[in-house]
């Protein structure tokens, strides 16, 4: 089995129990947004919360142990057409560089990590329609000098 035959296996057991992503994530301990990606073979997770999440989804040790395994970051790096994914691509496009002046004004030199780093999605209602709220929270590395 390959991380990609576990996604499937544990798309499959999450559809069969009819269970959300932050009612699995509760049930293990680990933020929604992060135990998804793990899932979906983009993080690892330590031994108890891969057997945990097999618990709670019935699933085999197999899976738990890929669970652990790193995994390769390799993405497609075309334009995706899911219109969800497309807008963050649209989101860069267009604020890409004024997020990095800001980043620099308020900061100096550097970047937001995407290993320090964590990232909420919620909810928000609104009467003129709902709203998706996206925090992420990066830890600051300033770029060095030798």
């Amino acid at each position: 089995m390959n991380k990609v035959e576990m996604t499937e296996e544990i798309i499959l057991a999450k559809k069969n129990l009819d269970i959300s992503w932050e009612e699995i994530a509760a049930k293990v301990g680990l933020a929604p947004v992060f135990l998804t990606s793990a899932c979906l073979g983009m993080n690892s997770l330590k031994e108890e919360y891969a057997k945990k999440l097999c618990e709670v989804l019935e699933l085999s040790d197999e899976i738990a142990i890929l669970l652990q395994e790193y995994p390769m970051k390799n993405w497609d790096k075309t334009i995706p057409n899911d219109p969800v994914i497309y807008r963050f691509y649209e989101i860069v496009g267009v604020y890409g560089e004024t997020i990095k002046e800001i980043i620099g004004e308020k900061f100096g030199d550097g970047i937001m990590s995407a290993i320090d780093f964590s990232m909420d999605i919620d909810k928000e209602k609104n009467p003129a329609g709902d709203r998706v709220k996206i925090t992420m929270n990066g830890k600051f590395l300033p770029y060095k000098s030798w």
